[in-house]
C-alpha cells in the first residue's frame, strides 16, 4: 500500500495531487483519507479566532469544555471537503484526530455526521499519542475503503482554457460565484496560452486558512468573488500558478 500526504484541506494539497501529480505521474488512488479535529471544527462553527503564535483560546484546550452545537455547526466545512473528495471519484474516510479535551459525544457526532455525509468510514484516532496502535482502526478502515471501486476523474481536462481552468477550481472546489481577473493576470494568461502552456494544470496560490481568499471567512463561505491578482508559470515543474487575493 502506498501512502502519499498531500497536505492542506482537500481544497489545496488533495486537488493539487489530484490534477498536477496523478495527471502527470500517471498514479489513481484507490482512497482518500480526510483528517479532522474537534478544535478547527469548532472554529468553523463559529468559535473564537486562532491566532499563529498566540496561545489557543481557552475554548479549545479546557476539558470539560464540551459544545456540541459548536461541532455541529463546524461539521459544514468537513462536509464540504468530503463533497470536493467525491468530485473526483475516490472513496473517503475520515480520521478524527482525538485529543484529551474532546468529549466522546463530540468525536461520535464528528463521525456519524462524516458517514452521513458520504465518507466510507470515519474513525477515531490517537496515534499522535499513543503511535501504531492508535491508528489500527483507520488502517482496517482504509483498507476497507480501498476494496471499493474508485472512480478516479480529474477536474478538468488539459485542453480546457487556462481561465476556464482556474474558474472550475474556484467554482467547484471553493465555492466561489466566479473569479475576477486582473488586467496583469489576463495578459500572462493570453501570452502561457500563445506560447504554447494553455494544457499545463493549474497549482492555486491561496490561503489554506478558508475556502475563500480571505483567511477569516470560517465555514463553507459561498457567493464570492476570487480576485486573481497575477499568473505565473513554471514550465519545468509542468503548471501554472495564479495568485490569488
Amino acid at each position: 500500500l502506498l501512502v502519499t500526504e498531500a497536505g492542506f484541506g482537500a481544497d489545496i494539497g488533495m486537488e493539487k495531487f489530484y490534477n498536477i501529480k496523478c495527471r502527470t505521474s500517471g498514479l489513481r488512488p484507490s482512497a482518500v483519507v480526510l483528517v479532522a479535529t474537534i478544535r478547527a471544527l469548532k472554529m468553523h462553527g463559529g468559535g473564537p479566532n486562532v491566532t499563529a503564535g498566540a496561545p489557543l483560546p481557552k475554548e479549545y484546550i479546557e476539558e470539560g469544555g464540551e459544545n456540541l452545537n459548536l461541532v455541529a455547526a463546524g461539521c459544514c466545512n468537513l462536509q464540504k471537503q468530503i463533497q470536493i473528495a467525491q468530485l473526483f471519484g475516490v472513496p473517503v474516510v475520515v480520521a478524527v484526530n482525538v485529543f484529551r479535551t474532546d468529549t466522546r459525544p463530540e468525536v461520535d457526532l464528528v463521525c456519524q455526521m462524516a458517514k452521513n455525509s458520504g465518507a466510507v468510514d470515519a474513525v477515531p484516532c490517537t496515534h499522535w499519542a499513543t503511535g501504531g496502535k492508535g491508528a489500527v482502526e483507520l488502517a482496517l478502515a482504509v483498507r476497507e475503503a480501498t476494496n471499493h471501486k474508485s472512480n478516479f476523474r480529474f477536474l478538468y481536462d488539459s485542453e480546457l482554457p487556462l481561465v476556464e481552468k482556474i474558474r472550475t477550481i474556484a467554482q467547484q472546489i471553493y465555492g466561489a460565484q466566479d473569479i475576477e481577473l486582473s488586467q496583469e493576470a489576463q495578459t500572462k494568461i493570453d501570452l502561457y496560452s500563445s506560447q504554447g502552456f494553455g494544457n499545463l494544470p493549474i497549482c492555486m496560490a491561496k490561503t489554506h486558512l478558508s475556502l475563500s481568499h480571505q483567511p477569516d471567512r470560517k465555514g463553507v463561505p459561498t457567493g464570492f468573488i476570487l480576485p486573481i491578482r497575477d499568473v505565473r508559470a513554471s514550465i519545468g515543474a509542468g503548471f501554472i500558478y495564479p495568485l490569488v487575493g
